[in-house]
Parts: C-alpha cells; structure tokens; sequence
C-alpha cells in the first residue's frame, strides 16, 4: 500500500485517480501509523514553497517521513514535493527542505532567455539519462506535462531523466529509495501512468 501523505497542499484528487484507475492500492493520510505500515509514500505539493513546508511542519510529519525514508522505504515527491526533498529553496525568500536530497530550488529567470514564458507550462519530452526501475514501461519519444517556475539545482548523480526549457530541466531525480518527479504524471497521459505502475511495482 501506497501512503500518500495529507498535509492540506497538494494535487491529490488526480492522484489518487491515476493510482486506482491503475488498481494501486493507496490511502490519503497523516496518520503516522498508517505511514509507518505503509510499503511506500508519495509525497505531493502544489503552490508555493513556503506554504507547503509550514502545513508539512504543522503536521509534525516530517520526523517521520526522514525516519522512513532513512530506512529505506521507498519515497515519491510529485512536482512541488519533489522541490520539497531538497536542502534548500528560493522561492520568495530562503527556505529550509526536507535535505533528503542534495541542493537547491531557485527561479527559471536568471538562467533562461526573456523570450520564454514562466511558468514552464506544456508539454516536453523527457530524455532518460539513467536506469531506473521507474523507467520500467517507458519506450522512445515519451513527453510529459510541466507545470513550475523553479527547479532543482541538485548533486549530476542524481539526476535520472531531464527536459530542453532553454537549460536542462531535471524531470525525475533519485537517490536510492527517494525520488521525485518534477512534471506531474497524473497529467502526463499514459506516460505518466506508466511511472507510477513501475512506483507501485518497486514497494511490492
């Protein structure tokens, strides 16, 4: 079972429908027993940095989450969940993360031509950089869908599939049992599908 952590911020609904519609067994909580016993978590995020980090505090979680991701249970960050992972973020102010990954969030601005639009918004394809269980069904030419102005300036080692925005944008990242997916699968078509059954087969 799949603990897909509750903490009031988070594209969750969509979720939740991509894991059924894919007879992935999951529940939306933060009760810390449940997250315990549970074989893997995703942890999901939409919105701004700030807000999420304070309602994820708010729930004193994240003790836990560190604990379970220190002992290997397998952990998925979706979109801003995944910006969640990192030590630090920028986004209208300083920010301290989860530090589960190394390095930071900061703006597209600085590092993009004037001509292109922020949010990145649409779809891109994703070009596989590392194996990975998670890339299980993939096959040639998959694009997924983007949704974010800041993105994870994080260790080269960790970075498993990227996308073109001007610079190399890091798509799906890991280390280990934690993981993050920049774009959002639930939006990705069967792509993004395809991800989360490969997620779901690695906790069984």
């Amino acid at each position: 079972m799949i603990a897909i952590i509750d903490y009031g911020v988070g594209n969750i609904h969509s979720v939740i429908s991509a894991l059924n519609k894919l007879e992935i067994e999951n529940i939306l909580t933060a009760d810390p027993e449940i997250i315990k016993d549970a074989d893997g978590i995703i942890l999901p995020g939409v919105g701004a940095f700030r807000d999420a980090i304070k309602s994820l505090e708010d729930t004193g979680l994240i003790p836990l989450i560190k604990e379970c991701a220190a002992n290997g249970k397998p952990l998925l960050g979706i979109c801003l969940g995944m910006q969640l992972l990192y030590e630090k973020n920028f986004e209208d102010g300083e920010y301290i993360g989860l530090g589960l990954l190394k390095g930071e969030v900061k703006s597209f601005e600085p590092y993009i031509s004037k001509d292109l639009k922020i949010p990145h918004m649409g779809w891109n394809k994703l070009e596989i950089k590392k194996d990975s269980p998670l890339f299980k069904y993939l096959g040639e030419d998959e694009f997924v869908y983007y949704v974010h102005s800041y993105l994870a300036f994080g260790d080269p080692e960790d970075l498993l599939a990227s996308s073109e925005y001007d610079i190399e944008v890091p798509g799906v990242v890991g280390h280990n049992n934690i993981m993050g997916i920049q774009f959002h699968p639930e939006k990705s078509s069967h792509t993004g599908l395809k991800l989360l059954k490969a997620f779901g087969e690695m906790i069984k």
